[in-house]
């Protein structure tokens, strides 16, 4: 092999990272993906835009199962805290896609805990920002299947998973707000998943000193269009100006929409919730977890940046774990409010007596029972 091609070949190798992202691209894109893990070969594909033709293949394979997260599982009757799957024998796809997120459901009768490989299948669903719900098949190891068939291999050897990611700062210039503020934007890149972070610098914090810090997870319908059903947007305006008020500080715009689960999951979540269920039922009935939000980002910044000890802007005490189980010292919390709201008045409520969130003070200040 010549230098040229040594050199080209460490350029292409694979890092765990990359190949998870083409996996997870390939469900996103509709494609099937073969799946290797505790050594089996596991045919998926994900619920969530599957056409006619692909749910086809699965439905036509003798053990074709949908695989479903234990969240919805339980919703549909089921004690169990482990991934389940349901046969495809008989199924049509609507109906396949009625068990994966409709909450007058029951599950059938038949059912069985849901392989390594449709396990995998889920959670790439999952950093896909598709329904955690998927067609999977059982092949066996010398199967014949076309050479275009992306293949994803799980070794079952997890990373640390609250390791800093190695970021790069692909951009930054200061941008004056309506607000008054000024404030450095700085973009981030690397890490898993093909998505920017933004940190917005307010003033010169020093890094010898605890930082006042914001993690704040995007919304585009309270921090754009000012939708009353959470307090997102308000948050967003007080951090900001909290910032400026203590002589400087950072916000994190993380992308993680809908508390992690994207915005097309997070309207399906709002149509629920219209029909009687709480932001945390209603993710359950959908197949998320209370939160499906990871903080590993949020603390790479802050380390990209020299910011080790900080005091955090939050109601939320699993971002205070989050952050020191990833290294970063957090030496004081402050409390962030927002306008409690005849439309928000149950998602507050939902957030501190379900969540944990620490909102006392906000509901004794308002008055709100």
């Amino acid at each position: 092999m010549s230098d040229f091609s040594t050199r080209l070949g460490k350029v292409l190798s694979d890092d765990a990272h990359l190949a998870r992202d083409r996996a997870a691209a390939e469900l996103r894109a509709g494609r099937p993906l073969l799946i290797e893990a505790a050594g089996r070969l596991t045919l998926t594909a994900a619920l969530d835009g599957a056409s006619p033709s692909l749910f086809a293949v699965f439905a036509g394979l003798d053990n074709g199962v949908l695989a479903l997260t234990p969240q919805r599982a339980r919703m549909m009757g089921l004690a169990v805290d482990y991934e389940v799957a349901l046969p495809l024998a008989g199924l049509d796809l609507q109906t396949a896609k009625h068990l994966a997120y409709d909450p007058r459901l029951k599950a059938p009768k038949t059912w069985s805990e849901a392989s390594a490989g449709a396990l995998g299948a889920i959670d790439l669903c999952k950093t896909a920002l598709l329904l955690p719900a998927v067609l999977a098949a059982p092949l066996p190891l010398d199967a014949d299947l076309p050479a275009r068939l992306q293949r994803y291999r799980i070794d079952g050897v997890a990373g640390e998973p609250n390791a800093p990611y190695d970021l790069e700062i692909v951009s930054q210039a200061d941008v004056p707000l309506a607000s008054g503020i000024k404030g450095r934007f700085m973009v981030f890149r690397g890490g898993p998943a093909p998505r920017d972070q933004v940190a917005i610098v307010v003033g010169d914090p020093d890094p010898a000193k605890p930082v006042l810090v914001r993690p704040h997870s995007a919304c585009l319908t309270g921090d754009l269009f000012g939708s009353l059903r959470c307090d997102c947007g308000d948050q967003l305006k007080n951090a900001m100006a909290r910032l400026s008020e203590e002589g400087g500080g950072v916000l994190l715009y993380l992308d993680q929409e809908g508390r992690g689960i994207g915005i097309g999951n997070k309207m399906r979540a709002y149509a629920l919730q219209d029909d009687g269920f709480d932001t945390i039922d209603a993710d359950a009935v959908l197949g998320f977890s209370a939160d499906e939000r990871r903080y590993e980002y949020a603390a790479s910044i802050l380390h990209t940046l020299g910011y080790r000890r900080i005091t955090l802007l939050t109601n939320n005490p699993e971002k205070i774990g989050a952050l020191t189980r990833a290294g970063i010292e957090v030496v004081g919390r402050q409390p962030l409010f927002g306008a409690v709201t005849v439309q928000n008045n149950g998602y507050l409520h939902t957030k501190a007596h379900r969540a944990h969130h620490m909102l006392q003070d906000l509901f004794s200040d308002t008055g709100a029972a």
